[in-house]
């Protein structure tokens, strides 16, 4: 047996000198002590406004980080470390990890956290076909998902409650990602008895375990909600936040920062580096991509995907996506550069307009029959960059004699009935650093996002996925993941546009902000001070 220190040597560890330190411009570093007390204001990078607080669905993966504690969670460096869990062991073949609960600790509310809610809480990831999209990332690998998923069975046979302080996992096989999994914003628990009791309402009015707790929604002069206050758990388990406050709100405007009135804004002007603000820029793992309708012709066709794919001219459309606060940086990678083991991938520009009209032209799409009109999904919500980018590629597409429209679909479900050919336009966010969080979701034949997005099939990728599931050597999975990536980029059922630099911009009074590379939605609040 062995516990998780053990584990961080032999097998879990990622290489975190990979990861980058955020570059931070104008960052103030005194040598004082952190300052107690003050409201942070914060306007996070999306512009969504949802009153609605559930781990498993929530765009404030901010907020959720705030609110609530997984079994374990990532420090900044990566490293997975204890949350609600004292300790883990994990048995020699792997195949099950054995949680132990720290004791005392209480929700909100005051009731104590147990095994129980760990497993409910897990359960709710997983459970009904078609309404858990996180089960992707349990099939295969937990014990008995597969029939709770399908409803033919009670509860998770490899989640176990052993007694009240005591948890247990067993997978189909050892598998090396599943800390960092537990460690995601999704795997929170949550207490099975006010969830129950209070259905979806529960999440207007939240109730977790974690260092900040739901205070109130501020509101609108009219009333109407715009924004959410936490304050500080006096009863938190672990290092209390210096924080007493946190206001939290998309509403929040620029003019609102340079007054001084809110402290961390998305960088939403280049005037900004000007004046004293600090700020602070960081790789994202989000990977944005053009994909095709793989089981519609003419895009069936390998050939024509290969000619699209070098008749666009993907810097133009990286500069069509460009905003302050979000700069797109080109890539050609399927797996981002920025998981340990995988390095940007070496080739020259590849686009190559002559060669794809050449290409089309040997196969009867240039002439009087012509290409049949693409449509270009985007997904909910619209932003400017999507209209930006439609342009560009309309413009592009229309010198290779291709007509293009624009579509917003209601679900990704629609478009699994979709009937003419079609491109894709989506930004994949990392979930937890894993290349399979990638090729898994995106290009496995039977993914419910590929299934309805891409519809790519190819034994061989499936076959090296399932083959990954059961490799314990970091490295050797690694090499498995690099030969989907070389299939990828023969086969062409999407293309890489670019990954995302992340900009915000500090008031000159905040200290201790430690940018993960998970981006700004993984935050520590707790190491946050205002030293005004």
């Amino acid at each position: 047996m062995r516990t998780y220190k053990r584990l961080a040597v032999l097998a879990f560890v990622l290489t975190t000198a990979r990861f980058a330190p955020p570059a931070v411009l104008g960052q103030k570093n005194p040598a004082n002590k952190p300052r107690p007390g003050g409201t942070l204001r914060m306007k996070p990078l999306t512009n969504i406004f949802k009153q609605k607080l559930d781990p498993a669905g929530s765009p404030y993966r901010f907020v959720i980080e705030q609110l609530y504690d997984g079994l374990v969670r990532l420090d900044a460096d990566l490293n997975v470390v204890p949350a609600a869990a004292e300790y883990w062991v994990i048995s020699e073949d792997g195949k099950r990890i054995t949680f132990y609960l720290k004791k005392g600790v209480t929700f909100h509310n005051g009731r104590e956290l147990t095994a129980e809610d760990v497993k409910f809480s897990l359960e709710r990831l997983i459970r009904g076909a078609g309404r858990a999209p996180y089960y992707q990332y349990f099939a295969g690998k937990v014990v008995g998902v597969e029939a709770f998923h399908e409803d033919k069975a009670d509860g998770v046979e490899g989640f176990r409650v052993v007694d009240k302080y005591t948890f247990e996992i067993e997978w189909s096989h050892a598998y090396v990602s599943g800390l960092y999994l537990l460690g995601m914003s999704f795997c929170k628990i949550l207490p099975r008895d006010l969830v129950l009791e209070k259905g979806d309402d529960f999440f207007l009015k939240p109730c977790g375990t974690g260092a900040f707790k739901f205070a109130y929604w501020v509101r609108s002069p009219g009333l109407d909600p715009v924004g959410i206050r936490l304050e500080r758990n006096e009863a938190y388990f672990g290092r209390p936040p210096h924080l007493d406050a946190i206001e939290f709100s998309p509403y929040y405007t620029l003019t609102q920062f340079t007054n001084g009135e809110v402290h961390i804004i998305p960088f939403l002007s280049d005037s900004l580096s000007g004046d004293d603000f600090q700020i602070l820029e960081y790789d994202s793992l989000e990977t944005a991509f053009l994909g095709f309708s793989c089981r519609l012709f003419p895009l069936d066709r390998v050939d024509v995907r290969i000619a699209l794919s070098i008749g666009i001219d993907e810097k133009r459309l990286v500069e069509a996506a460009y905003t302050t606060a979000s700069v797109p940086l080109a890539t050609n990678n399927y797996i981002s550069p920025k998981i340990p083991g995988f390095f940007p991938r070496e080739e020259s520009d590849l686009y190559d307009p002559e060669k794809a009209r050449r290409i089309l032209e040997a196969g009867g799409f240039i002439g009087e029959e012509g290409f049949p009109e693409l449509t270009v999904y985007f997904f909910l919500p619209k932003k400017e960059i999507h209209f930006k980018v439609y342009r560009e590629l309309r413009r592009q597409l229309a010198l290779l004699g291709i007509g293009v429209q624009m579509r917003y679909p209601k679900s990704r479900e629609e478009m699994k009935s979709v009937k003419s050919p079609y491109l894709v336009f989506m930004e994949w966010p990392i979930e937890f650093p894993d290349p399979e969080n990638i090729v898994r979701p995106l290009f496995h034949s039977e993914s419910e996002v590929n299934l309805a997005a891409f519809h790519y099939q190819n034994s061989d990728i499936d076959a090296l996925i399932k083959k990954s599931e059961l490799e314990m050597s970091w490295e050797k999975r690694v090499e498995l993941f690099r030969k989907m990536e070389a299939i990828l980029a023969s086969e062409m059922p999407a293309v890489p546009l670019y990954t995302v630099r992340e900009r915000i911009a500090l008031q000159p009074e905040v200290r201790g902000v430690k940018i993960t590379p998970l981006g700004v939605d993984y935050l520590d609040a707790r190491d946050v001070w205002l030293a005004r």
